[in-house]
């Protein structure tokens, strides 16, 4: 068989600098590490300030650098673990330290969301919103959509605004016997509100995972977490947990 067309185009240098800036970060530089500034990396690599540049962009993209603001271009860490699997069944609150309850509120669910809820468009629900925290860095947001009916106990309580009142609605939650979760995941764009919790700039490329949480033959709740596509991974529940090098 001859050669194709695409197998005679050369690579183009910042991808082949990609892979030398990968291995030197593997072996050089520790996890939150600041790079030096590019005309000393530019140096050290031989190469123009504008390859070099593409190169560091492809790793970031990759998850393998982060750029902070005020800070510089540090060396990321591993990419966090979302498992997608439906094997596992909690409710959200339970053996998930790693997310932060910061506020519920009573609102109109948004009319895709009253799809999955099987409730009517308008209804008002709890709305129950954490930020998932690693390393001190957020790297997903979740608004959890709760109808009334789930948490009946929910009005005896006077429970305050802020993280104390999510916290009830997630106990509450956990009263019901939970029968089985299905999950759903898309590659999307971060919205302003988003890109502001996850300190990204608004069209991000993001993971949204929407989980339905079901208890005795109806839909007791929606989960949509939106991940920060640069800094995790999908998993799929028993399978071999593997870090693979860029």
């Amino acid at each position: 068989m001859g050669t194709t067309q695409l197998e005679s185009v050369p690579e183009p240098k910042y991808q082949h600098l990609k892979t030398v800036i990968g291995e030197a970060l593997d072996s050089d530089f520790a996890v939150g590490e600041i790079l030096p500034n590019e005309r000393e990396l530019a140096a050290r690599f031989g190469v123009a300030r504008a390859t070099l540049r593409q190169a560091l962009e492809q790793l970031e993209l990759e998850g393998r650098l982060q750029r902070r603001r005020g800070v510089g271009t540090t060396v990321a860490p591993p990419r966090v673990g979302v498992d997608v699997s439906t094997a596992q069944h909690a409710w959200p609150g339970v053996g998930d330290e790693t997310w932060q309850p910061q506020d519920s509120a009573s609102d109109v669910v948004p009319a895709a969301v009253a799809r999955v809820l099987e409730t009517e468009a308008g209804e008002r629900v709890h709305i129950v919103r954490r930020i998932r925290v690693t390393q001190g860095q957020p790297v997903a947001a979740e608004l959890l959509y709760v109808p009334a009916a789930s948490v009946p106990g929910l009005s005896a309580i006077d429970a305050p605004a802020g993280p104390a009142r999510a916290r009830t609605v997630l106990r509450e939650l956990q009263h019901l016997a939970l029968d089985g979760q299905d999950r759903s995941v898309e590659l999307g764009s971060a919205r302003a509100d988003d890109a502001k919790e996850l300190d990204r700039l608004p069209g991000a490329p993001v993971l949204v995972v929407t989980t339905r949480y079901l208890s005795e033959g109806r839909t007791a709740a929606v989960s949509v977490a939106t991940y920060r596509a640069d800094t995790c991974r999908l998993t799929f529940g028993d399978s071999v947990d593997l870090v693979m090098a860029s």
